[in-house]
């Protein structure tokens, strides 16, 4: 490793955050809630730091290699959701304590969506905008972004960018400047929450709410302004907004720019990826449905748009996005269990969206069937293909090292939870959010998670960073070889 390089790039990637810092402070100064002293406060404590980091390597002109990359990533991710509840803290509003300031900032990066705060509604204007910004910076990740600005710096990005990128293949650029593929996935990202956020107001939001909802929506975070999320609007045209917004910010971003610069709906067309998480997302629809209309008409009950809620409930979990219209959790049956697994599954590689990804579990399908038809004919090559193409074999032995570790990593937590004391279903459900970066959960967790402790509050805020970098970015770091010369 190069530690004046990472020490270079971690000062000025904490600068860059600083300025995070200023727009919450105006929005403080313009509503007069008295929190501006916070994030300003915020802002200068951050400068500092990252130039007290910068400062004495600041002639360095060492490139990052892969394993700086890595370390950069992990530490950044882990330091930012330090700094990130720092104006949590700070501000006198709202009486809140660290741990559940560091679980607020370290679910809004990651975009999970879950929180530990009630009464969002009667909260102060800046902060209900600082929650929203946080997952719109974390959405793409501010990796990413940073990737775009480092060049100008005279610092290489393309190892930040292989290691923040979700997705089992990062190698593929969509311009032969690593820099130019951030802007550009950056101006696709912008375009579609300013499109977003149009919609929403043209549905009947206020331009406020129109506007944080689309920061949320496009970075399927689930994140809202109201205690009661999307449902707090009671608008079916606002809720069929939101899922097509969500199903497009599930979908690899790569496609967008294809399609963008082809000026062609080919390359949706043609991913095998994004035909099967659509058929995922119509066969869980046509479940949960049919399940809740044979339930109303066993117990002689009439529930409002169904139809409705079980659309949004499905793209909200399927997307990770979290958003609730309904209360989930005391569907009948295996449906809130269905919910959650379509959660785990997750949305396309290369989105905002979390989970396995859903080219991972065709990959895991389509090895399990060539799996089968070798115990037929044992001699036959029989290669693994994604629509027309193979694909390596190094790729999916990285899937099922991944599947692997995931499961480990779900088992030890899920143990972890339930030696603290949270029973087997709030435990479980805490776990598959937390790793999906979903928010939504079941058992005491189902609402929020004010009624835990500290302590499955911060194994929470593990899991929500490992889901959010694909566990291997971490892990890497605990491995003896990562360190060794």
């Amino acid at each position: 490793m190069h530690p004046d390089a990472v020490q270079r790039v971690l000062g000025v990637l904490l600068m860059v955050f600083s300025v995070t810092m200023i727009p919450p402070a105006l929005v403080a100064v313009v509503a007069a809630d008295g929190v501006a002293a916070a994030f300003l406060l915020t802002f200068a404590l951050l400068v500092v730091l990252g130039g007290l980091l910068w400062l004495p390597v600041r002639q360095s002109r060492r490139e990052l290699r892969i394993r700086d990359g890595f370390f950069v990533v992990a530490m950044f991710w882990v330091v930012l959701g330090a700094a990130g509840s720092l104006p949590l803290v700070l501000q006198g509003a709202v009486p809140l304590g660290f741990v559940d300031a560091l679980f607020e900032s370290v679910s809004g990066l990651t975009t999970t969506g879950a929180t530990a705060l009630t009464g969002i509604d009667q909260l102060p204007l800046s902060i209900q905008y600082y929650r929203q910004q946080l997952q719109w910076l974390g959405g793409m990740g501010i990796i990413v972004l940073a990737v775009a600005i480092l060049p100008m710096l005279g610092i290489g990005g393309m190892q930040l960018y292989r290691a923040e990128l979700p997705g089992p293949v990062k190698d593929a650029k969509l311009t032969p400047r690593i820099a130019e593929t951030a802007k550009a996935l950056w101006y696709i990202y912008l375009g579609l929450t300013v499109t977003c956020a149009l919609a929403y107001w043209a549905a009947g939001m206020g331009a406020f709410d129109a506007v944080m909802h689309a920061f949320t929506t496009i970075a399927t975070g689930g994140f809202s302004t109201h205690d009661a999320s999307i449902g707090y609007f009671d608008s079916a045209l606002i809720e069929m907004i939101a899922v097509v917004f969500m199903i497009i910010s599930a979908l690899n971003y790569s496609l967008h720019f294809m399609a963008w610069r082809r000026r062609s709906t080919e390359p949706w067309r043609s991913d095998p990826e994004l035909v099967t998480f659509l058929t995922v997302l119509a066969v869980v629809t046509v479940l949960v449905l049919g399940g809740l209309l044979i339930y109303q008409a066993a117990h002689s009950l009439l529930l409002d748009e169904t139809w409705h809620h079980a659309i949004f409930q499905v793209v909200s979990f399927a997307t990770t996005t979290g958003y609730t219209t309904a209360s989930y959790y005391v569907w009948p049956a295996f449906l809130p269990v269905l919910l959650l697994f379509v959660a785990v599954v997750g949305g396309c590689a290369n989105s905002t969206s979390g989970g396995l990804k859903v080219v991972r579990i065709l990959l895991l399908w389509r090895q399990g069937g060539r799996e089968i038809l070798r115990l037929i004919h044992p001699q036959a090559q029989i290669p693994v293909k994604v629509g027309d193409r193979p694909v390596n074999e190094r790729v999916i032995d990285a899937v099922w090292g991944f599947f692997a570790a995931y499961v480990l990593l779900f088992v030890l937590l899920l143990l972890v939870m339930l030696a603290m004391g949270l029973d087997q279903v709030t435990a479980f459900s805490a776990v598959a959010s937390g790793l999906a970066n979903l928010g939504p959960a079941l058992g005491d967790v189902a609402a929020n998670f004010s009624s835990v402790g500290d302590g499955p509050k911060l194994v929470m805020c593990v899991a929500m960073l490992m889901g959010r970098l694909e566990i291997f970015t971490l892990l890497v770091l605990f491995t003896p070889a990562f360190w060794r010369r």
